[in-house]
């Protein structure tokens, strides 16, 4: 893997499941820490990788990872919406069921648009399910205020 080089890279999001950062290259750089960290970068392997090979194209490509870090390079897939409407946001989660996975966190937040495309496009895919039969559960999502367990 390429050395990381956070100064040519724009810091998207700095929460506590995750850090991303844009690539001058668009590329999306994800690290994921925080409560359940190694389960949710193996569930969001899993799950678009199944996609890819599933010909969905309205989801990150993997780029490339890194197990041991957590670290997760996709395609970039757009900016963020603000608003759409819930039928428009049902939709776009429906669509995504006919490729076998349920998002299991069909929010407003992991819908982008893509300009390329001239569609919208789902993204973070830490609690989805794979619809079919033989792939283990997705995590389930956990609040935790003991922070002293986020440590990756």
């Amino acid at each position: 893997m390429a050395q990381i080089d956070h100064l040519s890279m724009h810091e998207a999001k700095n929460t506590a499941r995750a850090v991303v950062h844009i690539g001058y290259d668009g590329r999306v750089h994800k690290t994921f820490k925080g409560p359940q960290a190694r389960e949710r970068y193996e569930n969001e392997v899993r799950v678009l990788d199944f996609l890819q090979k599933h010909g969905c194209a309205f989801v990150p490509q993997i780029i490339d990872k890194e197990d041991d870090g957590l670290y997760l390079v996709t395609s970039n897939c757009g900016k963020l919406v603000d608003h759409v409407s819930d039928e428009k946001k049902k939709r776009i989660f429906t669509e995504l069921e006919q490729y076998g996975v349920r998002h299991d966190d069909a929010e407003v937040r992991n819908i982008t648009y893509n300009t390329q495309l001239g569609r919208f496009c789902v993204i973070d895919f830490e609690f989805a399910t794979i619809l079919e039969p033989g792939y283990p559960p997705s995590p389930k999502m956990q609040s935790n205020p003991n922070r002293d367990e986020w440590k990756a």
